[in-house]
């Protein structure tokens, strides 16, 4: 046992606020609409903090804001110092800031370093200059390979479907070169071997970070960087929306160095933090890019892939825990986003499915560390299949209608009343349709129902967030049936998951939660019950 003068000054210091805190992800145009044109906005933010802080969040991550043509939805980004009209101005975003700080609520933003839209001012001057020139260095820029450079300069497809390139034509009206885009064409990636690129990231840092804003979620936190020459590569694994480990258009090494140059600016903020969307499965290389001095926090996405069953939820929980044991670095969960289904859809849909997804949300809640909550998660919202006419993912268009993309899980969220648009907005029509057979899983209706996934939701955040049984950096495994677990808590609690289709009994112990009632004190099929 340390005696106080060999204690070191890090042991006196308070863990971070994010280390153990909820973050609530809001997709602002399907949140709340405060002006009536059908999208949500900043404003109707605002007039939902009440709610927010009655479901128990610590903190919002925004998903992009900032101003855009939204040719994907707002991460292709024209200017990111300013608000995209569409959300409101940048008033607005500082009256949110305010307002959710006077309710206890950290506001993160999300940021797209890796590409531009092509409405920003570099990429027009770029497509206006010369080759070779310092407006086309600010991105990347290729000559065409063939006799007469009508070929791609690589085999590179884009993560959206289709060629990673597309071709200008010159400011003199002749073919000209290629511009790299890993995503959409109107997203070209920018050239971060260039000085220019990561000074203009610090000043949109400290510009927001000025304003108050606690942090950042990093978007494609391991592109950015690319490998000499551009290779091509063997794609026969390639598939949209996916990235492998060794895939170069992602995870090359010097990637690390623009996250120590953020790091370096958000340590001037105290308090400020970053977490990055880190698609690496490899845990030692995943790892590094929460070290010391880059990410605060990274994002692991395998309890969101993992099936609902006892031993893949587990191998998700030990794969994740030894991802960050190695650097001494604090574990991420969530179970959907904005780019993945639904729970309860992935879960099968249904009275099933919602079933699983309320077990889920216990055992993600019971795990040490950072907490991630997609809006309408809580309410038990489905993914929504959507006519055709309606689908807006650009991943639509570019794989040729084959994929439907990712906008089932981004309708609008329902507040209250009986029929589509559900308070959403005063206007007539939402950006996407809203299901009229949501009237029952509005917040309003669920609020009123002690037994609803709101209810069970905000009854674990409050027990999250008082009990002291809710500690200790790692778990311990119990014994267990075939086809359930069940874990401890360094503080005491119990989580335990019924995976299977028959009771279970449960370890000894004081139920303090269960996602469905006890039967004869046993855990129901496809259930998740906390003991102390």
């Amino acid at each position: 046992m340390s005696t106080p003068a060999e204690t070191s000054a890090d042991d006196m210091q308070p863990a971070p606020w994010w280390s153990e805190a909820v973050f609530y992800q809001i997709y602002p145009r399907s949140f709340a609409d405060a002006n009536g044109d059908g999208v949500g906005d900043l404003r109707g933010v605002q007039e939902k903090l009440g709610y927010l802080e009655l479901l128990g969040v610590d903190a919002l991550w925004l998903s992009p804001v900032m101003r855009s043509p939204m040719a994907d939805h707002g991460y292709d980004v024209s200017d990111p110092r300013d608000i995209d009209p569409l959300f409101g101005d940048v008033d607005a975003m500082d009256d949110l800031i305010e307002a959710a700080h006077a309710r206890q609520i950290k506001v993160t933003m999300d940021l797209v370093p890796n590409h531009t839209s092509i409405e920003h001012e570099w990429f027009r001057a770029a497509l206006q200059a010369s080759p070779d020139s310092p407006e086309r260095d600010r991105y990347i820029f290729r000559d065409g390979r063939g006799p007469d450079g009508s070929e791609p300069p690589n085999n590179w497809p884009s993560i959206f479907g289709g060629p990673a390139w597309t071709r200008i034509t010159e400011p003199d009206g002749r073919p000209g070169q290629w511009y790299l885009h890993l995503f959409a064409a109107e997203q070209p990636d920018l050239n971060w071997n260039n000085p220019e690129v990561f000074e203009d990231l610090e000043k949109t840092l400290r510009f927001w970070l000025d304003r108050g804003v606690d942090g950042f979620r990093i978007d494609v936190a391991h592109g950015m960087a690319k490998p000499e020459g551009l290779p091509d590569h063997d794609w026969d694994t390639n598939a949209l929306l996916q990235n492998s480990d060794d895939d170069p258009r992602f995870n090359h090494p010097s990637v690390h160095d623009i996250h120590r140059g953020i790091r370096k600016i958000l340590n001037e903020y105290p308090g400020a933090m970053a977490v990055g969307e880190i698609w690496v499965r490899d845990n030692v290389r995943f790892g590094e890019y929460i070290r010391p001095d880059e990410l605060n926090l990274g994002f692991n996405f395998r309890l969101a892939e993992a099936e609902f069953s006892a031993e893949s939820v587990r191998e998700a929980i030990e794969n994740s825990l030894a991802a960050v044991e190695q650097v001494g670095a604090t574990p991420t969960w969530t179970l959907s986003n904005h780019d993945v289904d639904r729970e309860v859809t992935r879960y099968g849909g249904g009275v099933i499915g919602l079933a699983r997804a309320r077990a889920m949300a216990l055992v993600e809640l019971a795990l040490p560390g950072t907490t991630f909550i997609y809006n309408g998660a809580e309410l038990g919202l489905p993914n929504v299949d959507l006519p055709d006419d309606a689908l807006q993912d650009p991943v639509w268009e570019r794989s040729g209608h084959t994929e439907r993309g990712r906008d089932g899980c981004r309708v609008p969220l329902p507040w209250e009343g009986t029929e589509p648009p559900f308070g959403f907005t005063t206007g007539a029509s939402t950006w996407l349709p809203m299901p009229a057979e949501w009237s029952t899983l509005t917040a309003e209706a669920q609020l009123e129902d002690v037994t609803s996934t709101l209810s069970l939701y905000r009854a674990a955040l409050e027990l999250r967030e008082l009990r002291p049984e809710f500690s200790g950096p790692g778990v311990d495994w119990y014994g267990s049936p075939p086809g359930c677990f069940a874990f401890r808590r360094g503080g005491g609690l119990i989580c335990a998951l019924n995976a299977t289709d028959a009771p279970i009994s449960l370890p000894p112990g004081e139920v303090l939660l269960s996602s469905a009632p006890l039967v004869d004190g046993q855990l129901p099929p496809n259930a998740a019950a906390w003991l102390i």
